[in-house]
């Protein structure tokens, strides 16, 4: 009855459309759950992810959970969870992802998840990495560990935002090292960020872990910018 009331005072409401959820419901609504843009890449190996990185690096598969564009329900999901310290979106949304991503044999050889990681002076300031959080709630639901001690920035690049795709490329070219490799050697490993655009950080990203000996890489991102 106490949280009965208190709901009534202040309402729980969905992050993506704004409506009072029921008690049922955590964090999204039901009908953005089933109705939010989703890409369904995870079921064709020869999707628009995947071709984004043709030529440019070798992973195994590539995929995105939704379509992201200007003004929309998904924006306002990962601008919450960026910029607005709602650190529960990309749990919650990392664990739906996870489910798509368990029943896809694509990835069912994945045993460790890495998320492309802030550089330290970002990470205090945002106190947060957006990109590990997604990856715990796909974690969670996959039951493989996510490793985070591995990829790091060795240098803070500038915001990629409205850089040309050359541009973005020289920027992160060089910016991602590895470290703690030994334990995955020969491992298939899947490299998680919140929004592919160019693809740019997640190449780079993905260059550094194959000097990893024998590993392999796939990649997810929560969206993709069309």
């Amino acid at each position: 009855m106490l949280e009965d009331f208190i709901a009534l005072i202040y309402p729980h409401l969905c992050f993506s459309c704004g409506k009072t959820l029921y008690r049922s419901e955590k964090s999204i609504c039901t009908y953005c759950r089933y109705h939010l843009p989703r890409t369904n890449f995870h079921k064709e190996r020869n999707n628009p992810i995947s071709r984004i990185f043709w030529g440019r690096v070798n992973v195994e598969a590539a995929t995105s959970y939704y379509f992201y564009n200007k003004g929309s329900k998904v924006q306002r999901l990962i601008h919450q969870l960026k910029y607005k310290g709602v650190k529960e979106i990309g749990i919650v949304i990392g664990k739906m992802f996870g489910s798509e991503l368990k029943e896809s044999k694509d990835y069912e050889g994945v045993e460790y998840i890495i998320p492309v990681p802030l550089h330290p002076k970002k990470l205090r300031k945002r106190g947060y990495n957006q990109s590990e959080l997604i990856a715990n709630g796909i974690s969670e639901i996959m039951e493989k560990e996510t490793k985070t001690d591995v990829l790091y920035r060795a240098t803070a690049n500038s915001t990629q935002t409205k850089k040309s795709h050359f541009e973005r490329w020289r920027n992160v070219e060089s910016v991602f090292k590895v470290k703690n490799t030994e334990k995955l050697e020969g491992k298939n490993l899947l490299l998680v960020d919140d929004v592919v655009t160019t693809g740019s950080t997640l190449e780079a990203s993905a260059n550094a872990l194959l000097t990893i000996p024998s590993s392999k890489v796939s990649i997810a991102t929560l969206a993709y910018t069309q």
